[in-house]
């Protein structure tokens, strides 16, 4: 098996990083003929989704996420002076960990004759939740 880390750096506190040509790139240097790409992100805050890469779809999926999780709410893990050892630095970010969970932190792609099998609107894409920050997503090929 052959791994991979992407680093990637987010510039928004929602962001969509369109990352299919990597994972080709990957799949080119690491893979075989057929198999799988698990793409995993090693953060809470972020996801990883196969879908379309469409201006107003975006929009529609941070607008969904606000309404499902909104940042506003008075969530728990935001109340810092109940945790212990929280660093001074540390976001209100509870919003962000409940929206990576309804979109999932990673995806897997199966690949057959050397090339990813993705129907013709999809890509593989990172969703930034709580930036900016600097990421990092796992790839790893799995042998048929």
């Amino acid at each position: 098996m052959s791994s991979q880390l992407l680093n990637l750096p987010t510039t928004a506190s929602f962001q969509c990083l369109p990352i299919t040509d990597a994972v080709r790139t990957f799949i080119r240097v690491h893979g075989e003929r057929d198999g799988a790409v698990v793409i995993a992100s090693r953060h809470t805050t972020t996801a990883v989704i196969v879908n379309e890469m469409e201006e107003r779809l975006l929009l529609d999926l941070e607008q969904w996420l606000e309404q499902m999780a909104p940042a506003a709410a008075p969530w728990k893990h935001n109340d810092l002076d109940l945790r212990p050892n929280i660093p001074a630095d540390e976001p209100r970010n509870a919003h962000a960990h409940l929206q990576a969970l309804l979109l999932g932190n990673q995806a897997v792609v199966t690949v057959s004759n050397g090339e990813l099998q993705l129907g013709r609107y999809q890509d593989v894409i990172v969703v930034e939740l709580d930036g900016p920050r600097q990421r990092q997503v796992a790839l790893q090929w799995l042998s048929a």
